[in-house]
């Protein structure tokens, strides 16, 4: 499948269900923050979601229930690999020296950093 970039509202309604597993979009609607949005407004959401192939649901005689046809990990993989390509030109120093940078990492969470990579170099060794 080709995934594309969801829009806010789309991935909104994506975390809801991927939270939920399944629900109907009354259950969405209950999840969201106030002021809840129009129930028509999230049930077209809902439609263009499922044209887009990441939900699918099931037919219970008049009502849907909808469950994600793509997992979060595969979404978070596809915006990972955007953000990548677009901000980082596929560097991971350039990843890493930016978030050191910009995020202004303490000594402890330097010290984490730097014994994941050593864990994942004794890995591949």
């Amino acid at each position: 499948m080709n995934i594309k970039e969801l829009t806010k509202a789309e991935e909104q309604v994506m975390q809801i269900l991927w939270q939920l597993k399944e629900a109907i979009v009354k259950d969405i609607i209950e999840e969201m923050p106030d002021p809840k949005p129009a129930y028509n407004t999230v049930s077209t959401v809902v439609r263009v979601l499922e044209g887009k192939g990441f939900i699918d649901h099931k037919a219970y005689g008049n009502s849907h229930v909808y469950f994600p046809a793509i997992s979060d990990a595969e979404y978070k993989k596809f915006t990972f690999d955007k953000m990548m390509k677009n901000y980082f030109s596929n560097s991971y120093k350039s990843l890493v020296s930016f978030i050191v940078d910009e995020k202004e990492l303490d000594i402890k969470e330097l010290d984490e950093l730097s014994s994941l990579i050593n864990n994942l170099k004794n890995k591949k060794s």
